[in-house]
């Protein structure tokens, strides 16, 4: 299986680990500690990823965002593929489909 590597000259693959941690998190405040980066970092990854998917992403709410629909639809395809990627890194086995949603809230923790 081949990849386009001319796709990815203009995107940071770090923008999408800082994508799915606050898609998680639901908090820019809570994803910036768990990063190890100020606010301003994770606030200005966002910005990027606004622009690079002409799309909010992220809505402010009482107490923190919740994702646009987008959001939504880009989380759940990247979930799996930096699942794949994780197991590579780290040598594990990535999680069954069965196994996935039960431990979404942990696939991350490794990036941290």
């Amino acid at each position: 299986m081949a990849i386009n590597e001319k796709i990815f000259h203009n995107v940071d693959l770090n923008l999408m680990v800082t994508f799915l941690v606050l898609y998680r998190e639901r908090s820019v405040s809570r994803a910036a500690v768990l990063m190890k980066v100020g606010q301003p970092a994770v606030s200005g990854s966002l910005a990027r990823l606004r622009s690079h998917f002409d799309d909010p992403l992220f809505l402010r709410t009482g107490r923190g965002v919740r994702p646009t629909g987008k959001a939504v639809e880009i989380a759940e395809n990247l979930m799996p593929a930096f699942s794949c990627i994780e197991a590579v890194i780290t040598g594990r086995h990535p999680p069954l489909p069965d196994e996935e949603t039960s431990s979404q809230s942990s696939w991350s923790d490794d990036f941290l």
